[in-house]
This record gives structure tokens, sequence and C-alpha cells, in this order.
């Protein structure tokens, strides 16, 4: 009796009531490479307008960036080969996928957080350095509240 109760199919169709319909998204205009342990990845401008960028590209070479070989990346499928220079490299619409290691990478950010940490004081003394006592940029005032009399 309890076996005529148990409706394996009924609870396959509840399951599936309940999986959530796939929704359509816009497609990435770059793919996103598999991160790898102790590396990160950035795309790099190579040209822009179809003309070669070759300032910017040999500067984030001088940063530590390095290119990544498409071998190394299977999961980006590549059409066609935009710059005979890079046939062996990821390349998108100008840009090409690079890598870095991690501690490089946090080294990059922790020099330029500084830096703007710099101008950011830089700034603040100079914008305070014009403070005039008769008419205050900032008061740090405090109120007291008291009473008088009873009430």
């Amino acid at each position: 009796m309890a076996d005529n109760r148990i409706n394996k199919n009924r609870d396959t169709e509840e399951r599936e009531a309940t999986v959530r319909p796939k929704t359509w998204s816009k497609p990435s205009v770059l793919p996103e490479p598999n991160p790898i342990a102790g590396w990160s990845f950035r795309w790099i401008r190579l040209s822009i307008r179809s003309e070669a960028d070759a300032t910017n590209f040999s500067s984030k070479t001088r940063e530590g960036w390095e290119p990544c070989l498409a071998k190394d990346h299977p999961e980006i499928v590549l059409n066609t080969v935009e710059s005979e220079r890079f046939a062996d490299n990821v390349v998108i619409g100008g840009l090409v996928l690079c890598k870095m290691a991690d501690e490089m990478v946090a080294q990059r950010e922790k020099h330029y957080a500084d830096v703007r940490d710099s101008q950011l004081r830089a700034v603040n003394n100079d914008f305070m350095s014009q403070n005039d006592p008769a008419m205050p940029k900032f008061s740090e005032h405090k109120s007291k509240v008291s009473s008088f009399g009873t009430g």
C-alpha cells in the first residue's frame, strides 16, 4: 500500500518545476580566462583604430605584464589573427591578454595607493594652508546643551 502512494514521476516533475528558467544576459566583450593560482590577468591595448599603440604596450610590459600564449588558454576561442607579431597570443579587438604574478600586482597596487595618498595629503595641506582664522574652512566646535532653571 505504501508503495502505491509514492509516485517517483511526481517527485521528478516537482523538482523540474522549481528550477529557475535561464535568463539571457549580454555577453562580455572580452572573455575571462580560467583563473590560475598565483597569476593575475589583464587585457592590454595593442592598437587603437587599427593603428599600433606601441607606447602603451611597451610601458605595460616594462611594468611586468607578459602576453599569454593562446595554447595556454583553450577556453578563449579565437576566430582571427589580428597581428602577425602576436599570432601565438590571445588578441581580441586590439587587446592582448597578459598576466603578471600576484606578488608583483600587489606591489604595483601598493605603489599607486602610496602615490594617491601622497597626492591627497598634498591637496589637503594646500587647501588648509589658505585657512583664515576669521573665517575658518572647517570648524570643529562642539556645542553643549545645558538647562537653565527647572523645567
